[in-house]
């Protein structure tokens, strides 16, 4: 398999094609933005745990009956996945209050929300990513009503998988963000990935912050972080 021309770059991964239309190869970065690209800086090792954490969870969701572009690991910053059109949608699940809803809603950042607060971004840097909902989807023909009917009914499943699997590692999903792409014989699948840039993870006992909030809040041990969410991943 040979690795072809860039098709995208984004804020944490590059995305190329491969001699085979049907896969694409992404290759994690160590870079690390926060506030919609306004604070930007770099997490040494952060693109291998990334990719590897993402590995490990997909693999499991695809054995919970989840499916996903992912395909397999080619290196420590490589992975081969499925080609897909990617929704220009990011979609966010809230187990407890953190970040912008505490903002936006005036919530206490802790509270354990009675229900997950679903919410879709129009995932699109030049308008900040704003809150959007069915309407807006189906009126700008982001998906069609069909589309986000699985893809809601995926993140919460995915939702459902992910709370126990983490707990069991001693640590509360808090929240986090993910997002569907189309295949070529037209399956919806997660892609992107799962990680401590993607999700708010907090230690059970203790309440540490042990993702990307490090970095966006200037808490330190950044790298700490990431390196034990990999370690409990892999426990």
């Amino acid at each position: 398999m040979e690795k072809l021309e860039q098709l995208y770059e984004g804020k944490a991964k590059k995305v190329f094609k491969t001699d085979n239309p049907n896969e694409f190869i992404i290759e994690y970065k160590d870079d690390a933005t926060a506030f919609n690209g306004e604070k930007k800086g770099s997490i040494v090792g952060k693109g291998v745990i990334n990719n590897k954490m993402t590995e490990l969870v997909f693999n499991m969701l695809e054995e919970k009956g989840i499916p996903t572009h992912f395909i397999k690991l080619l290196s420590d910053s490589e992975q081969l996945v499925k080609a897909v059109t990617i929704f220009p949608l990011e979609v966010i699940i809230r187990n407890t209050a953190a970040g912008s809803v505490c903002k936006r809603l005036g919530l206490e950042e802790g509270l354990k929300l009675k229900t997950p607060i679903f919410e879709f971004c129009y995932k699109n840097d030049a308008f900040g990513d704003p809150m959007i909902n069915d309407s807006h989807i189906i009126a700008m023909e982001l998906a069609t009503a069909d589309e986000i009917e699985t893809i809601r009914d995926m993140t919460y499943k995915i939702n459902d998988i992910l709370k126990p699997y983490f707990f069991e590692k001693g640590i509360n999903l808090i929240d986090f963000k993910i997002e569907f792409g189309k295949t070529n014989d037209g399956q919806i699948v997660l892609a992107d990935e799962i990680s401590p840039d993607t999700c708010r993870f907090w230690d059970v006992k203790t309440n540490e912050k042990l993702d990307k909030d490090r970095f966006r809040r200037d808490l330190g041990n950044v790298e700490g972080a990431y390196v034990e969410m990999l370690k409990r991943v892999q426990s």
